[in-house]
């Protein structure tokens, strides 16, 4: 009987890069018409509901704001129940939400259907389920997992943002809108339903490890395997109670509040330098495409590396572009600061898999959600402060100090992490040595 080759390649493949390739497929739909899509959307529904901008703006505030609220639970659940549950219920509430926001009609029922149906589902399962999953099934490649399943976004952006942008444009924000949630249901939905908690739910083991015999029983290692893994694992409590876990919190949050501001800023942060509103445009879409490029670098060299040292520098170098913008404005120093700045994006990942490192795979959501509760107040508070600097001086000049400063301070942060990190990865990769 002959072999379907591509069905033996396909069976050769460890299922847990099937899992981090379907939960990233569902992360390119998400970041495509969420995450990006929210931006394609956002002048059309201001000038349909009468609404300032900074009104549509709030919408977005508050969203992060309502994720930084419900992180804990959410990571509680995924961890008490699994990850498949609430990226289903979340691929359920986006559609709907999508439907119901092409009827709104007021600003009231705009907030209430953006954030109490679309940003509540799209927080817990296209942004923190994904993640456990890429840390369940991983622990030496964790940080490539989490690379692919983080570049998803992007990537979701580049390719059906503009088709949103079309649709739009062509039909309208409402069928767009209409459309955006039937795409949801009908791509989503049915993909969230084969997600798998984890390699031992299989009877598997991470990274695609063959289970081994022990040589006194000859009975699979795999549980043996588990148990030793479980024994290194640390508890939401037990890592808030480390050093390691504040030192990683205040660098988040310092990274975000940087990133943020300059995302938020990038265009009028251009003009003001002197380039034309189109030509800022454009360099913002370098940066999205660079950001991308980063991503897969920086997760292809992360899990040979110290982790904590490689956040240093990618901390410290886009530090290090700020001042050359600030003191000029040649065409290098725009580059120059474009593609290095990206790094803050393209790092969370390995950010995600340092904590991973520290902490363990078992209540990784729920350590996740507790730093995300502190952190994302961080991408909250950065482009406001900018905002109410910049009106007060009409200038960006104390903000790009301010951000020069701020990263700096996190690069030190997570230079005290180098020496704890590699105590920790001897001491499991030890652990894992002896548990084969």
């Amino acid at each position: 009987m002959s072999v379907n080759p591509i069905t033996h390649f396909f069976s050769q493949i460890y299922y847990g890069w099937r899992m981090v390739g379907l939960v990233s497929a569902i992360r390119v739909v998400g970041g495509g018409l969420h995450q990006y899509g929210f931006t394609v959307f956002f002048l059309p529904i201001s000038e349909d509901l009468g609404l300032s901008r900074a009104a549509t703006s709030l919408a977005f505030s508050l969203s992060r704001a309502q994720g930084a609220i419900e992180a804990p639970l959410v990571g509680y659940l995924v961890d008490r129940f699994g990850p498949r549950p609430i990226i289903v219920t979340a691929a359920l509430l986006a559609g709907v939400g999508y439907i119901l926001l092409s009827w709104a009609n007021s600003y009231a029922s705009f907030l209430t259907i953006y954030l109490g149906v679309i940003s509540l589902a799209f927080i817990a399962g296209f942004v923190h389920s994904p993640m456990v999953i890429a840390n369940s099934w991983f622990i030496r490649r964790r940080a490539r997992a989490m690379t692919v399943v983080s570049a998803a976004v992007p990537v979701g952006g580049a390719l059906i943002s503009p088709l949103l942008a079309v649709g739009v444009e062509s039909l309208g924000w409402r069928w767009a809108s209409l459309a955006s949630g039937c795409i949801f249901l009908l791509v989503c939905l049915p993909l969230s339903f084969q997600v798998r908690r984890s390699p031992e739910s299989m009877g598997l083991l991470p990274d695609g490890e063959l289970p081994q015999e022990t040589p006194e029983t000859g009975a699979s290692a795999t549980n043996d395997f588990d148990n030793k893994q479980t024994s290194i694992d640390a508890t939401a409590g037990q890592a808030m109670k480390t050093a390691v876990f504040w030192l990683l919190v205040i660098s988040m949050t310092a990274r975000v509040a940087c990133y943020s501001t300059v995302t938020v800023h990038f265009v009028p942060l251009m003009v003001w330098k002197g380039l034309s509103h189109a030509a800022a445009a454009s360099l913002l879409a370098a940066f999205a495409f660079i950001n991308l490029l980063s991503h897969f670098f920086l997760g292809w060299i992360a899990d040979k590396v110290n982790k904590p040292g490689l956040l240093a520098l990618c901390h410290l170098v886009p530090a290090l572009s700020l001042p050359p913008l600030i003191w000029g404005s040649a065409l290098w120093q725009f580059w120059f600061f474009t593609a290095v700045f990206t790094l803050l994006d393209a790092s969370f990942p390995v950010v995600w898999a340092t904590i991973g490192d520290f902490f363990g795979r078992r209540y990784f959501a729920t350590i996740r959600g507790m730093m995300s509760f502190f952190y994302m107040w961080g991408s909250f508070a950065g482009p406001v402060l900018a905002g109410g600097i910049y009106d007060r001086t009409e200038s960006y000049m104390t903000i790009l100090w301010g951000l020069f400063v701020i990263l700096l301070f996190a690069t030190v942060l997570n230079v005290i992490l180098i020496k704890p990190w590699a105590n920790k990865m001897s001491t499991v990769r030890g652990t894992t040595v002896a548990a084969a």
